[in-house]
């Protein structure tokens, strides 16, 4: 998802990954996205670990982008900089 392949840890599978959910509004049974045969790269509904952490400041009722933190004089938001946004295909 546009990180540096030269220094991003061992370069495995960075880019696909699997994550389980339960309970907190998450939909039950749900497989979301799909990956390539090799399980290396997203080719349906990329979601991005940042989005997750949306996702879960919205199922907690904060809004990811006015929430922040003040870090050596910077307002910094938990979400990054870069945009995020709530799954909401995997709400119920």
């Amino acid at each position: 998802m546009g990180e540096n392949r030269e220094s991003t840890g061992r370069n495995h599978h960075i880019d696909a990954f699997t994550m389980w959910f339960a309970g907190g509004g998450f939909r039950p049974g749900l497989t979301y996205g799909e990956t390539d045969e090799f399980g290396f790269g997203p080719i349906a509904e990329p979601t991005h670990v940042r989005d997750i952490h949306a996702t879960f400041l919205h199922q907690l009722g904060l809004d990811h982008e006015r929430l922040s933190i003040r870090s050596q004089g910077l307002n910094i938001r938990l979400t990054g900089v870069e945009p995020a946004r709530v799954v909401h295909g995997i709400l119920t």
